[in-house]
C-alpha cells in the first residue's frame, strides 16, 4: 500500500519551506508519485520532518518500572516527534552481559513504539571495576558503550575501554565526572548554591574528565561522544580538541540551552539534574558551541522519576526531568521564534546530525530509507502539561510554559504510531 502525506512542506537544504507530498511503500520512502495513493494523510499547513533521534534516553526497565517502561518512554517519545532513541543502560539488571542485553532486545521487540537502540556498559554493573565483554556486546547488539550516570574514574581503564572499542569501530560515550570533587552536590557551585547554603557541583567536575578523556581518545583513536556538555569549560575543551583532529563529539540538552541557575525557582527538585543548570555564561557558552559546531547536536536525557521522590527536599530528591515530549516545542519557541537559531538548524540537530555522528540509516527524507516521520503544526500554541504526558514521569520545570509549534504525527517504519486529537474527533 502506497501512502502519501499531501499538501505538506518540508525544509530544503537551504532551509526554505517548500510544499511537497511525501509517499511511502512497504515502510520506506519512496520519490514517485503516485496518481492513486491507496492511502491519503491531509497534511495540509504541516511539516513533514524526518523523526528526531535522541541517543540519550533512561527508559528505567529493567527495574525502575514504577517510573517509566519501554512501552510508556517510547509512546513519550512518540508524541514528541522521535522515532529513534537510544536507551541508556543504568537499569537493574544492567545490560552488561549478552545474555541480558538479548533480554533487552526482546523487550523492544514486544513493547516499543519506536525504534530503541540499546547501550552497554562500559564495566560490569557500572560499578568501574571490571570492563564488561565488548565483542560479546557488540555480536549481542550494543549501540556504543556507556556507564552513562557515573564517570570512569580510572584513567587505566578508560583507556583500555577506549583501545577496545576503537578496535571494534565503537563508540565510548561518557557522562564526565570527577567523584572527588563532587563534594555531595545537589545544584552548581554558584551564586544560587551559596544563597540557598546547599552544596554546590563545580564545573571543573565536568571538565577536568573530559580534558582527561580527549587525550585519551587521542591516544586510542576511538570515538569518543561527550554526553551532556554543560560548560563554558567543557565547550574549551572540546572545541581544542576538534582542532587538533582528535574525533570528539558532543551533545547538548535542551534544558541547558533555555535555563541557568537564575531560573531555579525557588527549592523545587524539578529543577534538580545532574549535570545541573549551570550559569548564565555557561549557558551562552552552550549556544555559541552549538552554533559553531563544537557541540554536534541536541539530547533530551529523558530522566523520569515519580512524583513522590521528586517531591522530597532538593537535596535528597533523585537527579533528572523528562524531556521527550517537550523538546521541539521548546526549542522553537525559545530559539527560532527568538531568532537565536533557524528552523533548518533545530532539525537538523535534532536528526541529520545524531544519525551522522553514530551512522545511523535515518535522519533524512531520502529515497529507500524508513518512513520515519514526524509531522509538525509550527503554528499550534499550547501550554505544556505535565498530566497529558505519555510518560510515567511528571518531573518538568516547564509546566505551564506556553509554547509554538508541536508533533502532531509520528510515523515509524511508514506505521502511524502516534497522532494528536482533533478538536471534534
Amino acid at each position: 500500500m502506497i501512502t502519501t502525506l499531501k499538501n505538506g512542506y518540508i525544509l530544503t537544504d537551504k532551509g526554505e519551506l517548500v510544499k511537497k507530498d511525501i509517499s511511502f511503500e512497504n515502510g520506506k520512502l519512496i520519490n514517485e508519485r503516485p496518481e492513486n495513493p491507496s492511502n491519503i494523510i491531509d497534511v495540509t499547513d504541516k511539516l513533514i520532518t524526518p523523526g528526531f533521534v535522541d541517543v540519550h534516553v533512561h527508559l528505567r526497565e529493567p527495574g525502575g518500572e514504577k517510573k517509566e517502561t519501554i512501552e510508556t518512554g517510547t509512546k513519550a517519545a512518540a508524541r514528541g516527534g522521535f522515532t529513534t532513541i537510544a536507551a541508556m543502560p543504568n537499569t537493574r539488571p544492567t545490560p552488561d552481559t549478552k545474555e541480558q542485553l538479548n533480554w533487552m532486545q526482546e523487550r523492544i521487540e514486544e513493547s516499543a513504539r519506536v525504534n530503541v537502540l540499546p547501550y552497554a556498559a562500559i564495566t560490569t554493573r557500572l560499578l568501574g571495576r571490571e570492563l564488561t565483554n565488548f565483542e560479546e556486546l557488540k555480536e549481542a547488539g550494543a549501540f556504543a558503550f556507556t556507564d552513562d550516570g557515573v564517570g570512569i574514574q580510572s584513567a587505566a581503564m578508560m583507556l583500555e575501554a577506549m583501545r577496545k572499542a576503537a578496535a571494534l569501530d565503537m563508540a565510548i560515550v561518557a557522562h564526565c565526572e570527577e567523584n572527588t570533587l563532587i563534594q555531595n552536590g545537589s545544584v552548581h557551585e554558584g551564586r544560587f548554591s551559596k544563597e540557598k547554603g546547599l552544596n554546590g557541583i563545580p564545573s571543573v567536575c565536568e571538565s577536568v574528565h573530559i580534558a582527561r578523556d580527549v587525550l585519551l581518545a587521542e591516544a586510542a583513536g576511538v570515538h569518543y561522544h561527550v554526553c551532556h556538555i554543560s560548560t563554558k569549560e567543557s565547550v574549551r575543551v572540546v572545541r581544542d580538541a576538534k582542532r587538533a583532529g582528535i574525533k570528539v563529539t558532543a551533545e547538548v540538552t535542551p534544558h541547558h540551552l533555555l535555563l541557568c541557575e537564575e531560573d531555579i525557582e525557588g527549592l523545587d527538585a524539578n529543577f534538580k539534574m545532574n549535570p545541573p543548570l549551570r550559569s548564565k555564561e555557561d549557558q551562552e557558552a552552550l549556544i555559541e558551541g552549538l552554533l559553531d559546531g563544537t557541540i554536534d547536536f541536541i539530547a533530551t536525557d529523558h530522566a523520569p522519576h515519580t512524583a513522590e521522590e521528586k517531591a522530597q527536599e532538593i537535596e535528597l530528591a533523585p537527579f533528572g526531568i523528562v524531556g521527550l515530549e517537550t523538546a521541539f516545542t521548546l526549542l522553537h519557541t525559545h530559539l527560532v521564534q527568538k531568532n537565536i537559531i533557524t528552523l533548518k538548524q533545530l532539525i537538523d540537530w535534532l536528526t541529520v546530525k545524531p544519525a551522522t555522528t553514530f551512522n545511523l540509516k535515518t535522519g533524512e527524507l531520502k529515497e529507500g530509507n524508513k518512513a520515519d516521520l514526524c509531522v509538525i503544526d509550527l503554528n499550534l500554541v499550547e501550554s505544556i502539561d505535565p498530566t497529558a504526558f505519555a510518560s510515567k514521569g511528571k518531573n518538568t520545570p516547564f509546566k505551564g510554559w506556553e509554547t509554538t509549534g508541536w508533533p502532531v504525527m509520528t510515523f515509524v517504519g511508514g506505521k502511524l504510531v502516534w497522532e494528536k486529537e482533533r478538536v471534534g474527533q
